[in-house]
């Protein structure tokens, strides 16, 4: 198989650059440098589980969202049916909360929502990867220096600087088919001007529209409509690099992104084995649309005082969505105003729009590269604002016209903030050339309060409610060096998910009234090691995380709660292979043993019990990608490749209801899905040819339960067959 390679780069960064680089015969190439610890590091001498997928990776496999390059990063999984609308899983630690287990930063901003009243879990920020220099992913607890909500890691996108050297413009024109659907078609640019000797700008912007596949056939009563989940991405990124000296800099960036998209990629299945019933089609009485957007505004200061290097990180972001939800078959079900057989008396929708506005500030100081002892030292304030507004409106059918029949139904708000103060440090002591010891702590406390109010017949009571919490989290990985390409590393970390309060009467009960946060230990050994001559390379590490106090929703008495309870343990191996047999050739497997359960039984309006394995995290997951480039005259290099990846089956969400109706839990099916690829790329210019699920499989990525006709259940899918032509010009 001749495969289109990434950097998986839990790998030594060694063994992984040839493969992302054009020319992947190139056994010399330069170690990979990664920011995981927060200072420039190649990637075989950071103690813990990495992976590197490199911009020129992400270009060539056309990979600009979750579901484009899961494939390229072992044990890393993606619930979602919407652009923008992406729960993010690694290690399999995951009960399907309002409040992310995995944090998502860009350079040096942390970005979405810390708390869980948010939706943080289903907003991590998906951003465009056009122009990027890598997205890496840290596996594992990383409580210490990324602190709240990264539980069981961090996706960072790392963007590229501005380059005072040259003068460079690049642009990519694409566009493709979709199985069953409308055409697709993307065009993205950059520029990168250096203005003087010290002064430098790069921009770059994009857009992208995605033909839809989903049909909306009349099943139900419902309306009649052809590829009703087109989508589009658009936006744009501009930096400023300013360096009057050798000893000082200053990095201005800005991030724009919108992600619109006009109905959910979710088709009706049966809700037994969530096999699909009619390929690519759902019942839809209202339109349905979700339109997330992204502004970010960071600078960053690095200071060289010669002891340490001093850095300053100022960031201010908002995310923001608003969207419709049909809930006629669910809502007009309880309120008599739906049956199948009948169709809707009334059509019913939930308008929703949720705000987040995140302000960061973090200071530290780290020393320089040392062959006895390294250390940093920080401090962080964060503080967001969010509100969540929601509607439940009825309609006469087949229109927005206000249904008489019923009394206002639902308006209201719940409003949030969220601030906290975190100091850490971290070190690493060096006790001769083979052998290191690196540790670090951080103690950190937030303080939150939250209003809700409402007016409608389904509308609560007006109520506030506030919390305070004070966390430690810690880390410690010895490290043993045995050759200058192979290391053995163990990993002993803890991280954690901030708690809350509770919206109830301040009569509740103590115990309801605010949620603690919850924490994983893991426990991680690894080994990365490649030959001299960089032709094979391997990573592997094994791992186990005892997750305790997970936050689950509850039914206390009479209110319905966010709480902890239950325990749960996760237990796996995951690991990256490289092979280049000849110059130009490469060849990366890898993959992932997760098994992630609980190990105590949940409240029973959960309904998990002990021994059943969490949502959406599949046993085994494994891919081959690689790529084979050569020459083509003087100037020319040809490329072939392919992947293919293979998901195990997942369990669906706890659900005592679906396992009442059903006997047992949802359970998505596993599937294989390859890609195809060529290209020449000749000096300037570029031109290749791609497909994507050349299958055309129907792999699953979500459940969706009680919203369709016939007692149907929704599950989200990938695309289905893509072929797509692309075209590059750079100068």
């Amino acid at each position: 198989m001749l495969v289109n390679s990434p950097v998986a780069a839990q790998v030594a960064s060694n063994t992984q650059i040839a493969a992302a680089n054009t020319d992947a015969g190139d056994y010399q190439s330069s170690d990979i440098v990664v920011t995981a610890q927060k200072r420039a590091e190649a990637l075989i001498d950071v103690p813990q589980s990495i992976s590197v997928v490199r911009g020129e990776t992400l270009e060539r496999q056309q990979a600009f969202s979750f579901q484009d390059y899961a494939k390229l990063v072992p044990g890393l999984q993606i619930s979602q049916s919407n652009p923008g609308e992406a729960r993010l899983i690694l290690r399999g630690v995951n009960t399907g909360g309002t409040a992310a287990t995995v944090s998502t930063y860009v350079d040096e901003t942390p970005f979405g929502s810390s708390s869980g009243l948010a939706n943080g879990a289903i907003l991590a920020g998906e951003l465009d990867t056009f122009d990027m220099a890598r997205v890496e992913v840290l596996r594992g607890p990383q409580g210490t220096l990324y602190g709240a909500s990264s539980l069981s890691g961090v996706v960072k996108f790392v963007t590229n600087a501005p380059d005072f050297d040259r003068i460079e413009s690049r642009s990519r024109a694409s566009v493709e088919t979709v199985e069953g659907g409308d055409l697709s078609y993307m065009g993205s640019a950059l520029v990168n001007v250096p203005l003087t000797s010290n002064l430098a700008v790069r921009a770059s912007g994009f857009y992208r529209k995605f033909g839809g596949f989903i049909d909306s056939t009349g099943l139900g009563g419902s309306d009649i409509a052809k590829n009703i989940n087109d989508s589009k991405s658009y936006g744009g990124r501009v930096s400023a690099l300013f360096k009057p000296s050798t000893a000082v800099s200053l990095r201005l960036t800005a991030i724009v992104q919108n992600l619109d998209s006009n109905a959910s990629a979710v088709v009706e299945s049966d809700p037994r084995t969530l096999r699909t019933i009619t390929r690519n089609v759902q019942s839809r009485f209202v339109p349905e649309y979700t339109d997330v957007a992204y502004r970010l505004y960071n600078g960053t200061l690095d200071v060289d005082l010669g002891f340490a290097t001093l850095t300053s990180s100022t960031s201010y972001s908002t995310l923001k969505e608003s969207l419709r939800d049909d809930l006629t078959v669910y809502f007009g079900s309880l309120l008599g105003l739906y049956t199948d057989a009948t169709g809707p008396a009334a059509d019913l929708a939930e308008p929703q729009h949720t705000n987040n506005k995140r302000f960061t500030q973090e200071l530290r100081l780290a020393s320089p590269q040392s062959d006895t002892f390294e250390w940093m030292i920080g401090g962080y304030y964060n503080h967001e604002k969010a509100a969540i507004i929601q509607q439940v409106e009825a309609y006469n059918p087949g229109t927005f016209t206000t249904f008489a029949g019923l009394p206002q139904l639902f308006d209201g708000a719940l409003t949030s903030r969220y601030e906290e103060f975190a100091g850490f440090a971290n070190g690493t002591l060096h006790f001769g050339p083979r052998f290191d010891l690196t540790v670090g702590g951080r103690y950190s406390g937030n303080n939150q309060n939250a209003h809700q109010d409402g007016v409608g017949l389904l509308a609560p009571a007006e109520l506030s409610s506030s919390s305070k919490e004070q966390v430690f989290t810690w880390s410690a990985a010895p490290k043993f060096k045995f050759s200058d390409t192979g290391s053995i590393y163990a990993r002993f970390a803890k991280g954690f998910r901030p708690g809350g309060p509770n919206i109830v009467p301040p009569t509740a009960p103590p115990e309801v009234q605010t949620y603690k946060s919850d924490s994983v230990i893991n426990y991680e050994l690894g080994l990365k090691a490649e030959t001299a001559d960089r032709s094979f390379g391997i990573d592997i590490s094994a791992f186990h995380i005892d997750w305790d106090d997970i936050q689950l929703l509850a039914q206390v008495g009479a209110y319905g709660v966010n709480a902890n309870g239950g325990k749960a343990t996760s237990d796996g191996v995951e690991f990256t292979a490289t092979v280049r047999p000849t110059r130009g050739f490469a060849v990366t497997i890898n993959g992932a043993y997760t098994d992630a359960k609980l190990t105590e039984n949940t409240d029973p309006i959960v309904g998990g019990r002990k021994g059943d394995r969490l949502p959406f995290s599949p046993k085994v997951s494994v891919s081959v990608n690689g790529d084979y480039d050569w020459s083509v005259g003087t100037n020319a290099t040809a490329y072939v490749g392919a992947s293919l990846r293979y998901l195990g089956d997942q369990a669906g969400l706890f659900s005592p209801a679906y396992t009442a109706a059903y006997g047992g839990r949802s359970n998505l099916p596993a599937y294989a899905v390859a890609d195809l690829r060529a290209g020449v790329e000749f000096g300037r210019f570029s031109i290749g040819a791609y497909a994507k699920n050349l299958g055309n499989v129907a792999g699953k990525t979500s459940v969706v339960e009680s919203f369709f006709p016939r007692g149907a259940t929704g599950t989200g899918v990938i695309r289905p067959r893509t072929i797509g032509l692309t075209f590059g010009a750079g100068f």
